[in-house]
């Protein structure tokens, strides 16, 4: 009996011991995808002083509307409005995966509740959606995501959900870019892209001048950057095809183009106190970037040629880098410079800033902000102050008698919880 006790206590202990020896350490596989999603949900409450050229419900500020008396002389356009909006609350996701051809793939799906138009207000829209290879030293993007003259690194942080619309260059195009790292520090990046966000009315139907010219607008800019600095230059080259035919009887073709170029350039300070940034862009017909301009239309023997209008613009804002509190101040100002060829009749110039027979001739701004944070929780009130100037337009887009100054004031408190 004592020895089948003792056999049955050497066969738990050789069991015991099986079950709590540790077996050789395995290196984890790597993990083939990875999908993060990130993200706010916003709450904006604004109030204007005075009516202004805006978007999704007053969300989004350009510049003030021109003086318009009613029979008994008051102005129509010096009333206040108020909203509240979360329409701007956005989701993204990206997404990591297998290596392709000896690069690192990534992608971002990204989207708001904004819309597209003023009727499809709340309803989900696209922002980004793009893919990036990364082989080091050289990348290559994509699909749908900033215009090129918006650098990510470098914009005003305005509590506006505006971004500094009107003086620095704002929305989505697909496209394909090529990033070349020379050095560390050192880069250049080429872009093609087809413009399809926010073109202003034109003879032809929406995005017809882009999709009817050939060759995609060409992009290119040349950017340093440490710990400290960021600076960058680049130009800008498009040829866009309003017409195909001259849309009248007798029917006659029409290659006639827009050609336009810019240039601009930009610069970023920042330690751990504070940081500053400043931008500045020159170009004709800018109006896809959501800014003064876009061209003329000159008729002879029954087909119409274009010209660009000019737009030079221009801000610096100023920052504190504080963790839970950081005043800003922002400072814009942009200016209609018109085009080199007069119009054949004021129907006939298509342009961003042209209301009837008046025009704008330029914008300031000026606003500041404080923001007070909390982990991922952000409340920030802002004033600001915008400052139009309007004109009778003459053939050339330009604004001429007759001037007149408007303002108006907005203040907003931003709320923000992010993910």
């Amino acid at each position: 009996m004592k020895k089948i006790i003792m056999l049955s206590f050497v066969a738990f202990s050789f069991a015991g011991n099986a079950q709590t020896t540790t077996p050789a350490t395995a290196t984890p596989a790597a993990k083939e995808w990875d999908v993060s999603m990130y993200g706010f949900i916003r709450t904006d409450y604004i109030y204007d002083s005075r009516k202004s050229a805006t978007v999704r419900e007053d969300q989004l500020n350009l510049y003030p509307l021109d003086v318009v008396k009613d029979s008994n002389g008051n102005d129509v356009n010096a009333v206040g409005q108020s909203n509240f909006l979360a329409i701007t609350s956005r989701l993204g996701a990206k997404v990591k995966g297998p290596d392709v051809w000896g690069a690192k793939m990534s992608g971002t799906l990204e989207g708001d509740f904004y819309g597209n138009t003023e009727a499809t207000i709340g309803t989900f829209r696209l922002r980004h959606a793009f893919v990036n290879m990364d082989w080091s030293k050289t990348s290559l993007t994509m699909g749908q995501t900033w215009y090129p003259t918006f650098i990510p690194e470098v914009f005003p942080g305005v509590a506006n959900f505006n971004t500094g619309i009107m003086f620095n260059p704002f929305g989505w195009a697909t496209q394909v870019k090529v990033k070349q790292n020379f050095t560390k520090e050192f880069s250049g990046a080429l872009t093609a892209y087809k413009e399809r966000e926010f073109v202003a009315p034109g003879p032809g139907s929406q995005n017809a001048a882009s999709i009817n010219s050939s060759a995609p607008s060409l992009n290119l800019v040349f950017q340093y950057k440490n710990k400290n600095w960021i600076a960058g230059l680049g130009a800008e080259y498009k040829s866009l095809q309003p017409l195909t035919d001259n849309g009248l009887t007798p029917k006659l073709v029409s290659t006639e183009k827009v050609n336009s170029s810019s240039l601009f350039g930009y610069a970023k300070f920042s330690n751990d106190k504070f940081l500053v940034k400043v931008y500045g862009i020159s170009g004709g017909n800018l109006n896809n970037l959501v800014m003064l301009g876009g061209y003329t239309g000159t008729t002879t023997n029954g087909i119409q040629s274009y010209d660009p209008t000019k737009t030079t613009a221009f801000w610096i804002d100023i920052a504190s880098n504080g963790k839970k509190i950081a005043p800003g101040l922002f400072i814009g100002s942009t200016k209609n410079n018109g085009a080199s060829t007069a119009a054949t009749a004021l129907s006939s110039i298509y342009m961003r800033g042209i209301s009837g027979g008046r025009v704008v001739d330029n914008v300031w701004r000026a606003s500041a902000r404080v923001d007070f944070k909390q982990n991922k929780f952000r409340v920030t009130p802002e004033v600001e102050y915008t400052s139009a100037t309007w004109g009778d337009a003459d053939l050339y887009g330009k604004a001429g008698d007759n001037q007149t100054k408007v303002g108006n004031f907005r203040a907003m408190i931003s709320c923000a919880y992010s993910f």
